[in-house]
């Protein structure tokens, strides 16, 4: 494997990412030291290439990004995996808000906790179906206007219902499933979803990235599939009586 190590020290953003496109065309994988807050890091990229990010990066980590692999061994800010179509990130830590917004394809593992808004605007295409993988806890609006793709949520250290997730669990979502390890209080779901029967199928799905997470995390504890609630869209099209008929 041909690789190279890249010291980003105080190097702004658009001459880090430079830099990475230019390697991205010669080397398998790049390794970026001393990251400090700076944006775009793996922005539309399409090669198949991995690239190990040491320290924070900043928003929008992974946007339109179309094949590599990113692996922050840190935090993450907001907005990673924005408009993603294809890839993989893991994060050894916990994200910020707006994780895999608007997403189109691809996976994100989170070993910890999420933001506000994950995963709003998720969408899935003909064999496209983005996945994001929570160890721990979300934020209010979880699955905001959700219109196709799954969320999946270990509950990992926690041990109160309520505390899996804030307010307004997918709120406006009209496609995609989440997949909840434990069962959401009525009062913290959004009026546009439900909760459905877990079937075989769901627990293949479960069981699938489920051991993903343990392999890129080092888990070893269980995490039954039996135990995750299913919710769903209670109406494909939620906000059909706000729009004029043409």
């Amino acid at each position: 494997m041909k690789q190279i190590d890249i010291d980003v020290n105080n190097k702004l953003a658009e001459d880090l990412n430079k830099e990475i496109r230019h390697f991205a065309l010669n080397y398998d994988k790049i390794n970026l030291h001393g990251v400090c807050g700076q944006r775009y890091i793996g922005c539309g990229i399409s090669h198949d290439i991995k690239i190990n990010i040491d320290g924070v990066p900043g928003n929008d980590l992974g946007a339109y990004m179309a094949g590599p692999e990113l692996e922050i061994f840190s935090n993450a800010q907001d907005a990673i995996g924005n408009t993603m179509n294809k890839g993989r990130i893991i994060v050894h830590g916990s994200c910020g808000d707006t994780t895999g917004y608007a997403m189109r394809g691809g996976e994100i593992f989170v070993k910890d906790s999420v933001g506000y808004r994950v995963g709003i605007h998720m969408k899935e295409y003909l064999d496209m179906k983005p996945v994001i993988v929570i160890g721990s806890s979300a934020g209010d609006f979880l699955g905001e206007y959700m219109a196709g793709g799954i969320i999946i949520l270990l509950g990992i250290g926690i041990t109160k219902a309520e505390n899996l997730t804030g307010k307004y669990l997918g709120t406006g979502m009209h496609g995609g499933v989440m997949y909840i390890n434990g069962s959401i209080p009525k009062k913290n779901m959004g009026k546009e979803i439900k909760k459905a029967e877990l079937t075989d199928e769901d627990k293949k799905v479960l069981n699938k990235y489920i051991k993903q997470y343990k392999k890129y995390f080092n888990y070893t504890k269980e995490i039954n599939a039996d135990n995750f609630s299913k919710y769903i869209a209670a109406d494909k099209n939620p906000y059909h009586l706000l729009y004029t008929k043409n």
